[in-house]
């Protein structure tokens, strides 16, 4: 068998392309080493197996989440913000599905998060502009997280059957979303 030039970034990539193409159930050792020509054995010198594996495909989305919404949101607030943040959010979890999968499930607690933690940050300085302070901000963000990975997920199952057209429905998710936000302390006050 050849060797393909193997490197951690290559096993890490084709994963990724895998898991658009077949689903995040769809990654294993040994599908990724098929596409490369090799036996499951030469992956084990990249990755430390499929746990590992996975967890380098979310890394991966999460740096090319990062890298997609930081130009989104650059220079925007409110709700200009908040749109180009979801729309940003939605065509990426349409254009890469199984990455975007790979996002939600947990990563190896050793691994550089970095990537990660600078998306969550992009998430909290685009809510500043609607005030919010702690315990508000982690919970805007969940909510946020919460309603675009819903309707995210959803409409990628084919969960939307009903004639009503999806990207108007998406705009006005969006649009509440704002609203809730801008009236955060009056809505939730006791």
């Amino acid at each position: 068998m050849r060797r393909a030039g193997l490197t951690t970034d290559l096993v890490t990539r084709a994963a990724a392309d895998l898991a658009d193409q077949a689903g995040l159930d769809g990654v294993t050792v040994s599908a990724v080493a098929r596409h490369f020509g090799v036996k499951d054995a030469s992956l084990y010198s990249h990755v430390r197996g499929l746990r590992d594996l996975r967890s380098r495909v979310a890394l991966l989305a999460a740096a090319e989440f990062a890298d997609l919404l930081a130009p989104a949101v650059a220079g925007r607030s409110g709700r200009d913000a908040l749109v180009a943040f979801a729309d940003a959010y939605r065509g990426y979890a349409r254009a890469h599905p199984g990455r975007y999968a790979a996002l939600q499930a947990p990563v190896d607690p050793a691994a550089d998060v970095s990537a990660a933690r600078r998306g969550i940050e992009l998430t909290y300085g685009m809510l500043r502009g609607y005030g919010l302070e702690e315990p508000d901000a982690t919970d805007a963000v969940r909510l946020l997280r919460s309603t675009l990975h819903g309707f995210v997920d959803l409409e990628a199952r084919g969960g939307f059957n009903d004639p009503r057209d999806v990207d108007a429905s998406w705009r006005r998710t969006v649009a509440a979303l704002h609203v809730l936000l801008t009236h955060w302390r009056e809505a939730l006050s006791e």
